[in-house]
C-alpha cells in the first residue's frame, strides 16, 4: 500500500460502494468422504483454530519484507507491541526481486523466534486485470508449489496467503474460478497449511464477488481450510458498511479476516474505529497496514517512522494502544505458550459465548458447556 523506492501502492484505487450467500457446503474428497483439516492452524465452523483446538484470532500488522529485506529486526519490534500475527510481503519474482526459499525459511524462523503466526503473501498479483504488470494467481501458485518443502512442517505457524489483491476493477468476475484453481493446485501439490485468499477490486470487494462466492470457494478446498481476507480502505467509511460485510461472513460461518486497513486513505476515510470494534465483537482477526516504509503520498500509513519502534505515528499509536487495539485484544498463540482461554465475548444474557459454536450444543437449545461453565451458542435460541 505504498511507494517505497520499489513500488507504488495501488491497493485502494477502487471506487464506488456496493453492498457469502448460502451456508457452508459439504466438502468431499475423491473418495466421497470429508477431508477437513484437523492439525495445525485449521478452520472449523467458520473459525480459525490451533491444532489443540484453541481458537486463534489474528491481531497484527503487515510488514513489507520484499522491499526491505534488510529490516530483519522488524518482526521482533512488531511482536513487542503484543501482536500475535504478522503478514509478510513476499515476491514471486514476476514484478520484484524473488524472495528465495532460504529467505522464506529465515522469515518463518524469525516469526517463530518472536512468537508470531506468519501469514506469507505474494504481492506480485496486486491488481491483475487492471495493472498490466500484475501476475496471475496461477503464477503465484507456481511460487508456492516451489516452496512446498519450506512450508512442510510449518502448519502450526504459517498461513499461506496465495496472492495479494489478485484482481483490480477490471476482469474481476474471473476471481472465483482463478481462486479455486490456485487452491486446487496447492492442495494437489501437498501443501497442507491453512490458506488465505484476498478479495478482488484491489482487495475491497465493492462488487461483492468474494462475498457472493465465498461458500463455493471454501467448498472447493478439499481440506476445508481457507480463510477469506477483505481489505478495508475508502469503500468502508461507515460503521454500517463494515458491520454488514463482516457479519455476512460470520452469520454464514465462513472464516474472514481484515487483512489490511488504515486510518485514512486517498480513496476515502476508512472507519478504523468501526473496523476494530466490529472485529473485536465478532472475534474476527485484523492486520493493519503497515509497519513502516510507505511512500508516494501514503506515508501516513506507517505505524512507526523509519522502522523505529520508539517512533509510533498517530496511526501506530491508534492501532497498538487505542480502544480495541492490539495491546488490548491480542492473545499469543498457544503454540508459543499463550494463555488461550475464552475470548468469545459475552452474550446479552450475561453468559460467555461458546468458542466452538454448535459443537458445544448437542441438543440444539442454544446452550453449551465450556471451561467448566455454561456458554451461549452465538446466534442460537439462547442468544438473547
Amino acid at each position: 500500500m505504498t511507494t517505497s523506492p520499489h513500488r507504488t501502492w495501488l491497493t485502494a484505487t477502487g471506487s464506488a460502494l456496493a453492498a457469502v450467500a448460502g451456508l457452508l457446503l459439504p466438502v468431499l474428497g475423491a473418495t466421497g468422504t470429508a477431508q477437513a483439516a484437523t492439525g495445525g492452524l485449521h478452520v472449523s465452523d467458520g473459525r480459525l483454530y490451533e491444532a489443540n483446538g484453541s481458537e486463534f484470532v489474528m491481531r497484527g500488522v503487515n510488514h513489507a519484507h520484499a522491499w526491505y529485506p534488510d529490516r530483519t529486526g522488524a518482526l521482533a519490534d512488531i511482536s513487542a507491541t503484543g501482536a500475535n500475527t504478522v503478514r509478510v510481503v513476499l515476491s514471486s519474482g514476476d514484478r520484484w526481486t524473488r524472495t528465495s526459499a532460504a529467505q522464506v525459511s529465515s522469515v518463518i524462523g524469525d516469526c517463530r523466534t518472536n512468537e508470531l503466526i506468519c501469514v506469507l503473501e505474494v504481492h506480485d498479483t496486486t491488481g491483475y486485470g487492471e495493472d498490466a504488470a500484475a501476475a496471475t494467481l496461477d503464477r503465484a501458485a507456481d511460487y508456492w508449489i516451489g516452496l512446498k518443502d519450506t512450508l512442510r512442517g510449518q502448519e502450526d505457524h504459517v498461513v499461506v496467503n496465495i496472492g495479494n489483491e489478485p484482481f483490480g476493477n477490471s476482469g474481476y468476475a474471473a476471481w472465483t474460478d482463478a481462486t479455486k484453481s490456485a487452491i486446487g493446485r496447492l492442495r494437489s501439490a501437498g501443501i497442507e497449511n491453512a490458506l488465505m485468499v484476498d478479495a478482488p477490486n484491489w482487495g475491497q470487494d465493492w462488487s461483492h464477488t468474494m462475498r457472493n462466492n465465498a461458500a463455493s470457494v471454501f467448498a472447493s478446498d478439499p481440506r476445508r481450510n481457507t480463510v477469506f481476507s477483505i481489505h478495508m480502505y475508502g469503500v468502508y467509511d461507515t460503521a454500517a458498511e463494515v458491520q454488514d460485510y463482516l457479519n455476512h461472513f460470520v452469520d454464514n460461518r465462513l472464516p474472514v479476516v481484515v487483512g489490511e486497513f488504515g486510518d485514512r486513505h486517498s480513496d476515502g476515510n476508512p472507519d478504523e474505529n468501526a473496523i476494530m470494534a466490529t472485529a473485536r465483537s465478532l472475534r474476527v482477526g485484523y492486520l493493519g497496514w503497515s509497519w513502516s516504509g510507505n511512500g508516494g503520498g501514503v506515508e501516513y500509513l506507517d505505524m512507526v517512522t523509519g522502522f523505529d519502534p520508539d517512533a509510533l505515528t498517530s496511526w501506530g499509536d491508534r492501532i497498538v494502544n487505542g480502544p480495541d487495539g492490539i495491546a488490548a485484544t491480542s492473545t499469543r498463540a498457544t503454540v508459543y505458550g499463550g494463555g488461550g482461554g475464552n475470548t468469545g465475548g459475552t452474550a446479552p444474557n450475561g453468559y460467555p459465548y461458546c468458542l466452538n459454536g454448535g459443537a458445544s450444543d448437542p441438543d440444539h437449545d442454544g446452550w453449551g458447556w465450556e471451561s467448566n461453565r455454561s456458554c451461549v451458542v452465538r446466534g442460537g435460541p439462547a442468544d438473547r
